[in-house]
């Protein structure tokens, strides 16, 4: 069975460039969230076993969903995704549960690498 991945960003663009880079891959994409209250709606209704989360959303931030997301699913592998590399921001996600911290813009063969890392549990990929 796929691995199944739910992809959170407010850009359409960016949801389907990594939507095609996961399916490409073999990966299940089973949502699309572009906001923070669909990503905990979806996180709920789809159960992936990884999701990939934009920092900034237009109605929270994505720290707040990580949040969110890991008080619903405690063991949900969850990987940071955003244009916004600051320390502070990298060093609070990977605190509340991230897994890992891709910095756009990114390569295939990076999100590949990481989210293989990730889906194996592999917290050293931070």
């Amino acid at each position: 069975m796929n691995k199944r991945i739910l992809i959170v960003d407010d850009s359409f663009y960016m949801r389907t460039m990594l939507k095609n880079m996961l399916t490409d891959a073999g990966y299940d994409v089973v949502g699309e969230a572009a906001n923070g209250q669909q990503a905990l709606e979806m996180a709920v209704a789809t159960t992936p076993d990884l999701i990939t989360l934009d920092v900034i959303l237009p109605d929270n931030t994505g720290l707040d969903v990580l949040k969110g997301i890991r008080q619903q699913q405690p063991d949900a592998k969850v990987v940071m995704c955003s244009a916004v590399g600051q320390e502070t921001i990298v060093n609070e996600a990977i605190e509340n549960g991230a897994l890992a911290y891709i910095v756009k813009p990114f390569s295939e063969e990076r999100v590949l690498e990481i989210v293989g890392s990730a889906l194996q549990g592999d917290s050293s990929i931070a």
